[in-house]
């Protein structure tokens, strides 16, 4: 933790450096001391050190200074640190001044120039308010502070980044929070171009883009090397075993994720029937576990980056990615994972972000408390979202589509359900309009039975309807289902034969390799595959089996 502030202000350069040297002798191992020799300049240094989450223990300042007063920059400084204790430099001349300043504006103390021997004039009276000041202190959050509007969608893109990559913030809403509305003053930034991301060195970004962000925070987003044993592209729990398996087998392994390492299982609340966790662990744990783990291999993860293309030459497998730069590797798994398939409905699009989101976006929970939340979906990630709200919601609304939960979500998630009392399950029911001007006000929902239909009044809607890959930059070089999954294995056979269409090798596919030898598919993008947090990780684990396989006949 940084050390809390005293800062000493006088126009006078001699009584400014004996203060701050009697102040730094005494209390320098547990406070910094900082000078400023004006009232203006003390103010200008408080707004930097507010910017920095800072804290101020003490205000000192010497009542004759041009300008600006010491009772006048006490009365200012009162405002941008309330809990900061405030003692008032004068001479024998001023001491009505002084007793004034006590009675009006909570000067705590004034000490009388000059202070020696400060063993007995300065130090007692300082002893005495920093203990007070210390009997009261809450040290601040000392990492990140976004600033922004609960509705706006990049408030909540920025909020979402950081929570899915393990980076905790502070998140300050500029319509509740007058603290908020300060910085954002103190920072000379327009209300209207939100979201503000604060750093603890005084920086800050506005309206940042996700590669912004992950610069500044440390992530990696380019590759240190041009060549890897292998590549994997995507960093859910298919592509994060991967990454563990490969390089603890010895294979200079590469992970790109354009988003955040755990994938959609990443935003999962809670995980319950994961072998081994018999108290569940969330999505964001088992991410962060699986992180550290492949890290600790040697594994490269670049974070967020893109993968838009592959080109094949010789025994090489190259990779294009999105901002313009090339890697090539040996072996090449794709574990691309799904999206959540969109809601083509009236006003959802246009309200995402402001009220509608797809899947759990946990970092909403908090601001949904005492509200009613509504949830669309039936399998096993609705109904943990459901669970996870209800903590926080006065009410969960699930809507079913069908007659029932029981065709797609486990029955562990079910129990819970009906022994939660402020959730309610609506079957045979959809969402046919979204309402709002800026953010969610109104749902319409009709009764898929009798077309029946009612407005409710909601401000939160969580989408969970099912996913779809996104593997259309793939077209012409990897073979597809009709919906665009990935065929590998015996799912390729062409005309009757185990082999498609221009494998040039003597073998037949592995079990999880693509039409392209050396490429694989694993987890959720595969066509066929178990639409499973353990099963993902199963395929990713064996696959490095397999990449082996191919790479002893290639070197």
């Amino acid at each position: 933790m940084m050390k809390p502030v005293i800062l000493t202000v006088d126009d006078d350069p001699q009584v400014l450096q004996a203060v701050a040297k009697d102040l730094r002798q005494q209390y320098g191992d547990r406070f910094r001391i900082m000078r400023a020799d004006s009232g203006k300049t003390a103010l200008e240094t408080l707004e930097k050190l507010k910017l920095r989450n800072e804290t101020v223990a003490l205000f000192l300042a010497d009542q004759r200074m041009p300008q600006m007063s010491g009772v006048e920059f006490l009365e200012k400084g009162l405002e941008m640190y309330p809990n900061a204790k405030r003692a008032l430099l004068t001479a024998y001349a001023d001491t009505d001044a002084a007793i004034n300043a006590i009675n009006k504006t909570q000067v705590d103390y004034y000490l009388m120039k000059p202070w020696d021997p400060p063993q007995e004039k300065l130090f007692p009276v300082i002893d005495d308010l920093i203990d007070d000041w210390m009997a009261h202190f809450r040290p601040p959050f000392e990492g990140i502070r976004v600033i922004g509007n609960r509705w706006s969608p990049d408030s909540h893109q920025v909020k979402d980044f950081l929570a899915r990559n393990q980076v905790p913030y502070e998140w300050l809403d500029i319509e509740s929070s007058e603290e908020a509305q300060k910085l954002v003053e103190y920072a000379d930034c327009d209300h209207l171009n939100l979201p503000l991301v604060l750093f603890s060195d005084g920086s800050s970004l506005l309206q940042p883009q996700n590669v912004q962000l992950a610069e500044k925070i440390g992530l990696q987003t380019q590759a240190d090397k041009p060549f890897y044993d292998l590549i994997i592209v995507g960093g859910g729990p298919a592509g994060l075993a991967a990454a563990v398996y490969g390089a603890s087998e010895g294979l200079r392994t590469l992970m790109i994720e354009k988003e955040a390492p755990g994938g959609q299982a990443g935003t999962s609340s809670r995980i319950e029937n994961y072998l081994g966790f018999p108290v569940g662990l969330s999505g964001g744990d088992l991410a962060r576990r699986a992180v550290t783990q492949a890290r600790r291999f040697g594994v490269e993860i670049l974070t967020p980056q893109e993968v838009q293309g592959i080109r094949v030459q010789d025994q090489y497998r190259i990779i294009q990615l999105k901002d313009g730069g090339e890697i090539s590797c040996h072996a090449l798994i794709l574990a691309l994972g799904v999206a959540w398939r969109r809601l083509n409905v009236p006003g959802i699009e246009r309200l995402t972000g402001a009220g509608i989101y797809y899947g759990a976006a946990q970092t909403e929970a908090r601001s949904c408390e005492g509200e009613e939340v509504y949830i669309i979906g039936a399998a096993n990630s609705a109904g943990q979202g459901a669970m996870y709200f209800s903590k926080y919601a006065s009410k969960v609304i699930i809507l079913v589509r069908g007659d029932s939960l029981t065709k797609s979500m486990s029955q562990y998630l079910i129990d819970q359900i009906e022994a939660t009392p402020n959730i309610e399950v609506k079957i045979n029911t959809s969402v046919v309009k979204a309402k709002g001007e800026t953010s969610l006000s109104e749902l319409t929902l009709v009764n898929n039975l009798t077309d029946e239909q009612e407005t409710v009044s909601a401000s939160s809607l969580f989408i969970f309807i099912g996913a779809k890959p996104s593997t259309e930059w793939l077209d012409g070089v990897l073979e597809k289902d009709d919906r665009g999954f990935l065929l590998a294995g015996v799912d390729l056979k062409h005309n009757g034969s185990n082999r498609p269409k221009g494998w040039y090798l003597e073998r037949d596919p592995f079990l999880l390799e693509t039409n392209v030898p050396g490429v694989f598919a694993v987890g959720d993008v595969r066509h066929g595959s178990v639409k499973r947090v353990a099963s993902g990780v199963g395929e990713g684990s064996i696959c490095v089996q397999f990449v082996h396989n191919y790479l002893s006949k290639v070197l």
